[in-house]
Order: C-alpha cells, then structure tokens, then sequence
C-alpha cells in the first residue's frame, strides 16, 4: 500500500460522549467519574508538557489539589507562552448586557460558527463553564474592562449577536495568563510542581500501551533527560506555523503533538485551519513573521476597500465616501463587520483577488484593505477610541509607522488557528491510554471554524475545570506500575531522539538552513490548502511536499553542537514535523469533498461563494492514525445532533 494512501473503517475508538438531557451531562459525568482521597493523591505522578493557559491552569489546578507535577516549557518562562498574544477577549454567557444571552445560545453560535463539525457535549460544556472561568478569573484579581458603575464591561465578537466577550483593554490573554501563572507559582514555591524551562519534548514514552513519560532536551546546554509519571497531559498549542507566515510567535511549533501522533495518538482533522481576517499585511517576500490585529477592533472599525482599481494607490483619506465599498456590510447586512472569521476572510481575499486591494504589492498582488475608525472618532472622540484600543493602536503604528488614528489600518488574512489536533474523547484522552490534551493541542470543540474569543475560554475550561477531574480518573481506575530509567522501553525512547539528532547533524549534503525548507513549506501550503483549496492543487501540494521532505534530510545544514545551544537544531527537528503535517493537512483536505467552516474547497460552494456542506457524506471528524508502514489510517467519529439541527449558515 502506497504512503498517506486512506483506509477508511468504521471508528475503533470510543468519544464516551453521555447521554441524557444535554444541561445535565457534564454534572452527571462528574458524579461518574472516580476521585481520589486528598491523602492519597500525593502518590501519583504527572507530567504537564506546556504551560500556557491551558497548561498553567491545569498544573496549577492538580498542584492546588495534592497531586506531584512535573510541567515543561521551551520558553524561558511560562509567562512567555503564546497565550499572551491573545488580544480581543474571553467569551462567557453571563449576560450582563441583559440582550438575550444565554448558554444554550452559545453553545448554539459556537456550534453553528464552527459549520456544525463538532461534539454536542463538548460544547455545550464549555458554554457552560464559560461562566466558571470568569468568576475564577476575577478571583485571582484579573484587570477586566469596567463599566463607569463597576460592572464587568463587555463587546462583540465576530459571528453573534449579544456582547459576551470579556476584556482587558487588548491585553487579555496576557492578563488571565498571569493570573494562571501567579496560581501556578504558589504551587511551585510549595515544592508539589517542579517547572522546567527552556526544556523541549522530543518523544513520548510508551509502556504496556501507556503514555508514562516524556524526553526532553535542555535548550541550553544541549542535555537529553527522560522524566517518568503516572500520566502525560499535552498543552502544546497549534501548529498554524506550518506556513511558516503566521500570527504565531516563532517558537510555536507541532513537534510534541507529532511525536504523540506517530506513538499511536489519531491526530483529527489536521486541515481545518483557521485564517484571521484582520492581522498587518506583509509588506515583502522576505518576512518572517506577520501581527494580529484584535477581532475586538471590528466592533467599531468599519472594513471597506476602494470601488475603483485605480484608486488603490491614492491616499485613503482623499478617497470619497460614495467611492469606498464597505463590503462586508453589503453582502452581510445582518452581521455586517462582525460576520465570523472564516467568512470575512474569504470575503476579503475576493476583494484583493479581484484587484481592489491597497498596500504593498507582494507576488505582484496588493495584499491589504482598510480598517476605518474615522466613523467611531467623530461619533465618540478619540479618547474614548484609546480607552478601549489604545495599546493596539499603538502596536500598529510602532510596526507600521502610520497613525491609524488619522489614517485608517490595512488588513489582510493570515494563519492564526489550528481547530485540527490530537482526537480526545469527552474526558479529554487520547487514543493513547493516559495521555490527554488539552486546549488548542486537541480538536475538540471548534469544529471547522472557531468564533473569536473562544480559545481562551477552551484552554482555561480545560485547564481549570475538566482535565483536573478527568486526569483523577483515569488515576484512580488504573494500577501503575513504578518505572525507572532502565526500563527498556525509556532506552529506546531515548535513543530514538539521539539517532533523530545525529541524523539532523549529519546530513549527507548539507546545504541549507531550517528556515529555507520552512518558507518552501509554507508557501505550499498557503497556496494549495490555506484559504482555498482545490483537488488538483492538494494533489501537486503533496507530490511537492514529498520533494521537500526528501531534500530536507539529504541537504538540511545544522551547525554547530548538539550538546551546546544550538537554536539551528531546534529549527530543523520542528521543521522535519512541520513538513510531515504539511503532507498529513493536504491528505486530509483532499479526502473532505465538501466546504464547511474554514475548510473552502473550491468544488463545492454555493453559487454565491459561501461554504457548502456535504452532512449526509462529511458529518464526521476525520481522525488520522499513524502506523509504522507509514499509511495514514482515516477514522470516522460520525457527529450526532440531538438537540439543534445543522443548517445553512446565513450572516445576511
């Protein structure tokens, strides 16, 4: 059988999704799940691989409760995970603004913005923790925006109708973080969480079918350690790096969750990836790494590109009125600027596609349109405007040089999501038995698109409410035996990463830098299985992706040592992964013949270019298994709607 051919068969793993009313589900699970005596926990071991919020939360959550925890980042600190760069805000049914909020209503926004590909369950869940996370928050003295009478204050998101996101200012994701690590310290200083940074996973360790370990590799001085425990949580992230331009920080990367994957853990939907419609455009072919612009900014921000071709180039200001096209609000009067990501994305890549785009030409093509807060200035004066986005105003204008308080913002999609990662049942498990993930590193609630907002509230429900509870069962229903260093199964672990390290020294013709394989890679991936795709293209996509991966390992040039720093190798393992994803994102994308969220073959939309679904054929998450012939095994969890009825998606 030839590599990445699909087999496809009936799912051989089980979601343990409940059953019974929806609103009672998760309380019933709870009673369900096994516990374990405070005394007792202290004897049970747990490894916390990442310590963003999802990692943070959950480490500092299970130290709280008395159990020993190793946690590991690559970062410096934990306060430098990617999580900081969330900007716009944390979504929660409170309904302070008293306009109809509820958690049936997101739990129906969240499933109906994500083109109705995910678990009922699971995202009634999280609606319903939503709530939770915020009181939590708050607790821990998180600065939320207020309102004049104290209140917490609130603004919209892209694809709702109610204002339910919680904010602070454009540094939300920042704030909670601190929050979770100030919680996570606390637990640190009392010995029961040893912290590791600068540490990076290499390899999983598996024993009698059982995640027990990892490896890693100390950033700094180069040495390989293996560190046992009764369990492994995963809360590595997204892998939106694979096109290698992205709102990720240049860290992130997928190399834990691969490493995982090719242990045995299905990897589901790895093509549903989400563009970010507003972010800075790029402005060269030299760029290596593009900013966000918070989806908080379309609350006011009016997104318009010129009527006529030819005044691309003017100066926006000098452009009239009746000469501007506010796209998004003529083709979706309802929603307007705030239709959801996925939609506005595509909207406007039409425009730019259609030569109306403003900016510097890149590949020959203008790649921007404005994002005008002229109306909102005039309407409530430029104070109030740098009240609620000041510091992202001042971001732009620091990477841009214009004032977008006198001119308005350019903006342009970028990769900014993975809602595709590891398959995980309702407790959060893998297909791995005591490996979890957690937050972006699974696929669980988002489905093909994720409404803005939502990813702090999945990490920290994750981190804080589920995986604590769920970790405890598995723990107490399970007999473990205790491991050392010299079982064989930790030796072969090990000496896998050392022969995966020699072999990235030791190339037979070393001729080129990471960075050279990962532009190659990512614009691949950009054209063939980015905002669009076509059959024709993925196929040539993965032809050209096996090219690459061939020459990678006959030409990658890593200097220097493997036993110093040596930010080179770093590179070139993470990119060795990210260009077997790459290959494993195509195959998935060819095999869905459908349009749905953020996944937009171009075979099957409607007359008008929006997603068109195929339920009777492509209700189901794809969840990919790896086995050593290299065959990429295709699985089907089939979604069951019980309680709302997919629909065609209108934001008219």
């Amino acid at each position: 059988m030839p590599p990445f051919q699909s087999v496809f068969c009936m799912h051989k793993f089980n979601p343990y999704e409940p059953t019974g009313p929806l609103e009672n589900r998760w309380e019933k699970h709870l009673f369900d799940l096994a516990l374990i005596a405070p005394q007792n926990r202290k004897k049970y071991n747990i490894i916390v691989v990442g310590t963003g919020l999802a990692g943070a939360s959950l480490a500092a959550t299970l130290g709280e409760a008395g159990y020993n925890i190793k946690s590991f980042c690559y970062n410096d600190s934990p306060r430098r995970a990617h999580s900081i760069a969330a900007q716009g805000g944390i979504n929660a049914s409170k309904n302070y603004q008293s306009d109809g909020d509820s958690t049936w209503r997101l739990f129906y926004d969240t499933m109906k913005g994500g083109d109705f590909r995910a678990r009922e369950s699971n995202v009634y869940r999280l609606a319903q923790l939503s709530c939770n996370i915020i009181d939590q928050a708050v607790a821990q003295g998180v600065p939320f925006a207020r309102e004049y009478s104290g209140y917490l204050a609130n603004r919209s998101f892209g694809g709702t109708q109610v204002s339910r996101t919680f904010y602070a200012r454009g540094q939300t994701g920042q704030q909670l973080l601190l929050g979770a690590y100030s919680a996570m310290s606390k637990e640190v200083a009392s010995g029961r969480i040893k912290h590791y940074s600068r540490a990076e996973m290499l390899e999983l360790v598996i024993i009698n079918d059982r995640a027990r370990g990892v490896v890693v590799r100390d950033l700094v001085s180069g040495e390989i350690s293996v560190h046992t425990a009764d369990c492994v949580v995963m809360c590595t992230g997204g892998y939106s790096n694979a096109y290698y331009l992205s709102t990720n920080a240049k860290g992130c990367n997928t190399s834990a969750t691969w490493r995982a994957y090719k242990n045995g853990a299905y990897f589901a939907n790895p093509s549903f990836t989400q563009i970010h419609p507003t972010c800075i455009p790029p402005t060269g072919e030299n760029q290596s790494k593009l900013t966000l612009m918070s989806e908080s900014l379309r609350n006011d921000g009016r997104i318009w590109a010129p009527t006529k071709s030819s005044d691309c180039e003017k100066n926006p200001n000098d452009i009239k009125e009746e000469e501007r096209d506010y796209f998004l609000e003529r083709m979706y009067p309802a929603f307007a600027n705030l239709v959801p990501r996925d939609v506005a994305s595509r909207a406007l890549k039409g425009i730019c596609d259609e030569g109306r785009g403003v900016g510097t030409k890149v590949h020959d093509q203008r790649l921007g349109v404005y994002l005008d807060f002229s109306s909102v200035i005039e309407k409530i004066g430029i104070e109030k405007v740098k009240d609620k986005y000041g510091n992202l105003f001042d971001m732009y204008e620091r990477i841009t040089g214009e004032n977008p308080y006198q001119v308005p913002m350019k903006i342009y999609p970028a990769p900014h999501y993975a809602m595709g990662g590891l398959w995980v049942d309702y407790n959060l498990m893998t297909t791995i038995k005591g490996l979890f993930a957690t937050g972006e590193a699974n696929f669980s609630d988002h489905g093909a698109n994720r409404l803005g907002a939502s990813a702090l509230m999945q990490g920290l429900a994750d981190g804080y409410f589920i995986a604590p509870k769920t970790v405890a069962n598995y723990l107490a229903r399970n007999q473990l035996d205790e491991i050392d260093g010299n079982h064989p199964d930790v030796v072969s672990a090990l000496d896998s990463v050392r022969a995966r390290i020699d072999k990235l020294m030791k190339a037979p013709k070393p001729k080129h830098s990471p960075d050279y394989f990962h532009q190659k890679l990512g614009r691949i991936l950009w054209q063939a299985c980015g905002m669009s795709r076509k059959k024709k293209d993925l196929e040539n996509a993965i032809k050209e992706i096996e090219k690459l991966k061939s020459e990678f390992w006959q030409s990658i040039k890593v200097t220097g040592s493997e036993k110093d720093f040596n930010q080179t190798l770093e590179k070139a393992g993470r990119v060795a992964d990210f260009i077997e994803l790459g290959h494993l994102m195509c195959h998935d994308a060819i095999e869905r013949e459908e349009s749905c969220g953020a996944h937009a073959r171009l075979e099957y939309l409607s007359e008008n270019g929006e997603a068109k679904r195929n339920d009777e054929e492509y209700s189901y998450v794809a969840a990919w298994e790896y086995d050593e012939k290299k065959e990429h095994i295709l699985h089907k969890e089939h979604l069951h709607f019980e309680f709302i009825k997919p629909s065609v998606r209108d934001y008219k």
